[in-house]
């Protein structure tokens, strides 16, 4: 595909010859990466790029230079970034993406691996129970609150969908109208972000083991009543995050009932939503059914070894 596309981009396509040469070769490695995860049932059918969605290029490192807070694009020149790279090493290579009209340069950068624990941190375990009333509940009593950023933003969302709805399609008004809206969606995305990187990034500081439900995020979210909640809330970001910032992480079985089974006598109670305290006839109890999930989370999914 590579030698088909050289032969033709000089007569078909010059516009190509207006970017970094980088930009083109990395499309073919990612559509390779593409097929192999759709025949391997991990992705669906690659699809073509379009035109203002998800905009962005790819830069190898020997093409960039970086002078504390300007980065040179070639063929392009320099720009200014708003703030300087943080992190010293290696530089391996930079994806340039635009999100709600504005241009964003992601930095890989190669560090050596160091992992110091702290001195609270050593030999402390912790489970984590993950719920819509609140975004976390310790094992140790320690409890996050869910800001529920979708809904403090809802009455502004539908007045700008409405905005855009009723601009005719394609005009300058409706571009204004949809980069409004984008620009929203943008600034959810990154509140939802905040929170769920200071939830995150104070257990990885705090403690050494983390143990937390394997969620069925994708089955839960079938549920018209609970959906928008639970999107709201970012299940999978909150275990994605912990996956690389985490020293040690383990996960129960989406099925152990750690709600409804008392963490003495192993007696399983009905639980719906409603009751919030949960209590037991051996003594157990009353303890807020969250805390009582994340201990049981605890006791369940940590190895004796650790």
């Amino acid at each position: 595909m590579k030698k088909e596309f050289s032969a033709l981009k000089k007569s078909e396509f010059p516009f190509v010859y207006d970017v970094t040469k980088t930009a083109c070769e990395r499309a073919f490695t990612d559509l390779e990466k593409a097929f192999k995860n759709f025949f391997k049932k991990r992705a669906k059918y690659p699809r073509f790029k379009k035109k203002g969605v998800r905009d962005s290029f790819y830069i190898s490192a020997q093409y960039i230079r970086l002078e504390g807070d300007r980065l040179r694009v070639p063929k392009l020149g320099w720009v200014r970034m708003t703030e300087r790279l943080r992190l010293p090493g290696r530089i391996l290579s930079v994806t340039i993406s635009r999100i709600s009209g504005m241009w964003f340069a992601s930095i890989t950068v190669d560090i050596p691996d160091a992992v110091e624990c702290s001195d609270n941190q050593v030999h402390s375990a912790v489970g984590v129970d993950l719920g819509i009333n609140k975004l976390a509940t310790l094992s140790d009593g320690t409890v996050f609150e869910n800001l529920r950023v979708t809904k403090k933003f809802e009455r502004r969302l539908r007045r700008l969908n409405k905005s855009l709805a009723r601009k005719k399609i394609g005009s300058n008004n409706w571009k204004k109208a949809k980069l409004k809206l984008s620009k929203l969606h943008y600034r959810i995305k990154c509140v939802r972000q905040d929170v769920i990187h200071k939830m995150t990034s104070y257990l990885a500081d705090n403690y050494s083991d983390i143990v937390m439900e394997d969620l069925n995020t994708e089955g839960m979210l079938r549920n018209r009543k609970l959906s928008k909640a639970l999107a709201d809330v970012g299940f999978g970001e909150v275990r994605r995050q912990l996956e690389y910032k985490a020293i040690r992480i383990y996960f129960v079985d989406r099925f152990f009932p750690s709600t409804k089974l008392c963490m003495s006598c192993g007696q399983l109670h009905d639980m719906p939503l409603s009751k919030r305290i949960f209590k037991c006839d051996c003594g157990v109890g009353p303890v807020d059914r969250d805390l009582h999930a994340a201990q049981n989370i605890l006791r369940q999914g940590l190895p004796e070894c650790a």
